[in-house]
C-alpha cells in the first residue's frame, strides 16, 4: 500500500498542480517510486497515452516530475465542456455515453477506486491534487476531488493557499471553518504560494493562522517564473505580448484546446509567441496559427462574427505564413459537415484556404504518430472528432501544405525538432546555436520547480505528516 498525500487548494489557480508536480520530482529524487493521482479535471487541454487513450496535460507534466509514462489511472475522469451540449465526458481515457437511469456518482466512484488501487499497488508514494475548492458546501455531496478522495484513500491534505491576489489568511481560515470534524481531521498543513517578499514581513500573519487554525504552515513558496505546460485556460500566456523577433500569433478561440501545442516555441531565442482575440490585435504575424478547439464550427462562427475572417484572408493573399492544428485545420478547409449533431449539427462553409472537407462522425480518433516529414522528426498525437478528406477524396498528407498554408491533426508538432518544422513552414529563423531538445529543457524546468520548493518548504514536516497519518503502516519514508 502506497502512502500518500494530497494538496487541495482554497480555490482554483492557486497552484495546486505545479506544487503536486514538484513533489514528485522531490520523491523521485529521495529515491522512491512515485506516481501523480487526480480523481477528476474539467479542462480542454488533453493528452494521448502510449495506449491511445486521453487524459488530461496537468498528470502528464506530474508523471514526467516523476519520470514514468502517464496513464489514465492517474487521472480516470476528465470532463470536457462543449458549446450548447452537455459536457463530454472520458472515463478511463474513453469517451463514456450515458444512458438514462445511469448512476453518475455510483459510475464515476468505482472508477476512481479501481485507478486508486491500481497505482497504490504499483508505487511507493502517490501525489494527489484535489479540484477547485473543497469547502463549496452547496455541492460537497457531489464533489468526488477533494474530501471524497482523502477519506477512499486515507490520506493527509496540505492546503494551498494563493497570496499574491491578497486575502489568503481569511481563504486558509475560511475554508479550514467549513471542513466538518472528520474533514478537519484529514488536514494537515497549509502550503502559501506565490509569495512576493520577505518572509521575515509574513511572519506574525503565520503564526496568527496556526493559532486559529491548529495546523502547521509547511512552506511559504515564492512566486517563480516557470516556464512548465499549463492546465487550462486560467494561464497567463494568454496576456504576453510580442517582444520582438520573429512574431508567432495564435487565435484565442473561445473553446481554445490544446494550446500547450505552441509552448515548445518559447525557449526559442528571437522568438515571441502571443495570443489574439480580435482583429485590431492580429497584425502582420510571420506565422499565424488557428490551434485546437473543442467547438470547431462554433468557434469558426465567433472567428466570422469577431470579424477575424477577412483579415486572416488578406493574409493568406500576401502570402504570410498560416498553420491550422486540429479545429484549426478543419476550419482551413472549404466545408464542414456535422450530419450527426456530433458538434452543432448542419454544414457550414470553411475559411477555404485549403481544398479539404471534413464530416463530424461520432467516434473520436486518438492515436500516437511519429515519423519524418520532409526530413523533419515528429513524435506527437492526434486527438479529434472528424474525418478531413482532399477534395477529391484522398486522406491528405499528415502534413498537408499549400504555398504559405499548411494544416495538420498532429498535437506536440513542435515538441521535437521545433526549429526544423518552423522552417518547413517557411518562417525564417536566427541562426541558433547549441538550443537543448525541449525534453532536456523541460528536465531542467521541473528541477528548478523541486529546488524551490525544497528551499521554501519544510519536508521533513511533511515526510513526518505522512508517516504518522498512516502509522499503523509498515512503511516509513525520509528525506
Amino acid at each position: 500500500m502506497a502512502l500518500s498525500i494530497m494538496l487541495q487548494g482554497t480555490a482554483s489557480n492557486v497552484g495546486k498542480s505545479m506544487l503536486a508536480a514538484a513533489l514528485c520530482r522531490i520523491f523521485r529524487q529521495d529515491g522512491y517510486s512515485v506516481a501523480p493521482f487526480k480523481s477528476w479535471n474539467m479542462a480542454l487541454n488533453s493528452y494521448i497515452t502510449r495506449e491511445g487513450l486521453e487524459i488530461g496535460r496537468a498528470q502528464v507534466v506530474q508523471a514526467e516530475c516523476a519520470g514514468i509514462e502517464p496513464t489514465v489511472d492517474m487521472q480516470p475522469i476528465l470532463i470536457k465542456p462543449m458549446r450548447g451540449t452537455e459536457p463530454q465526458i472520458i472515463l478511463h481515457g474513453e469517451v463514456l455515453n450515458l444512458k438514462p437511469g445511469d448512476n453518475w456518482k455510483e459510475i464515476a466512484g468505482k472508477a476512481i477506486k479501481e485507478s486508486w488501487d491500481h497505482l497504490s499497488e504499483q508505487y511507493d508514494v502517490i501525489v494527489i491534487e484535489g479540484a477547485g475548492s473543497p469547502s463549496e458546501i452547496n455541492i460537497k455531496d457531489g464533489d468526488l476531488a477533494n474530501m471524497f478522495v482523502a477519506k477512499l484513500t486515507n490520506s493527509p491534505v496540505l492546503l494551498v493557499g494563493d497570496i499574491d491576489p491578497g486575502g489568503v489568511f481569511a481563504s486558509v481560515a475560511g475554508t479550514n471553518l467549513l471542513f466538518d470534524e472528520e474533514e478537519r481531521n484529514h488536514f494537515k498543513g497549509v502550503l502559501i504560494n506565490k509569495f512576493r517578499g520577505y518572509k521575515s514581513h509574513l511572519e506574525p500573519g503565520l503564526r496568527m493562522l496556526e493559532d486559529i487554525i491548529h495546523k502547521p504552515v509547511v512552506g511559504v513558496i515564492p512566486y517563480t517564473e516557470l516556464d512548465i505546460d499549463d492546465e487550462d485556460s486560467l494561464t497567463t500566456r494568454f496576456t504576453a505580448k510580442n517582444s520582438g523577433g520573429v512574431d508567432i500569433a495564435v487565435i484565442r478561440l473561445p473553446h481554445i484546446s490544446n494550446f500547450t501545442d505552441f509552448n515548445a516555441l518559447g525557449r526559442i531565442p528571437g522568438l515571441s509567441i502571443r495570443y489574439v482575440k480580435n482583429p485590431a490585435e492580429l497584425g502582420k504575424p510571420d506565422l499565424l496559427i488557428l490551434p485546437g478547439t473543442k467547438n470547431t464550427m462554433g468557434d469558426l462562427l465567433w472567428l466570422r462574427e469577431i470579424g477575424l475572417e477577412e483579415p486572416i484572408a488578406s493574409l493568406a493573399e500576401e502570402g504570410r505564413n498560416i498553420l491550422g492544428v486540429c479545429g484549426g485545420y478543419q476550419m482551413l478547409g472549404e466545408r464542414l459537415s456535422d450530419p450527426k449533431g456530433v458538434e452543432i449539427g448542419g454544414e457550414m462553409e470553411g475559411l477555404a484556404l485549403l481544398p479539404l472537407n471534413t464530416v463530424f462522425e461520432g467516434a473520436k480518433t486518438r492515436t500516437r504518430v511519429n515519423g519524418t516529414f520532409e526530413g523533419v522528426c515528429y513524435d506527437a498525437y492526434e486527438i479529434h472528432m472528424g474525418v478531413t478528406r482532399a477534395s477529391n477524396g484522398n486522406l491528405p498528407s499528415i502534413i498537408y501544405k499549400k504555398g504559405n498554408i499548411s494544416g495538420t491533426y498532429l498535437h506536440g508538432l513542435f515538441d521535437g525538432d521545433a526549429a526544423g518544422m518552423l522552417k518547413l513552414l517557411k518562417v525564417n529563423l536566427p541562426e541558433l546555436k547549441d538550443l537543448p531538445s525541449y525534453n532536456d529543457y523541460k528536465q531542467s524546468q521541473y528541477d528548478l520547480l523541486a529546488d524551490t520548493f525544497r528551499a521554501n518548504a519544510d519536508m521533513n514536516k511533511i515526510y513526518e505528516i505522512m508517516n504518522s497519518f498512516k502509522s499503523s503502516f509498515d512503511m516509513k519514508i525520509t528525506s
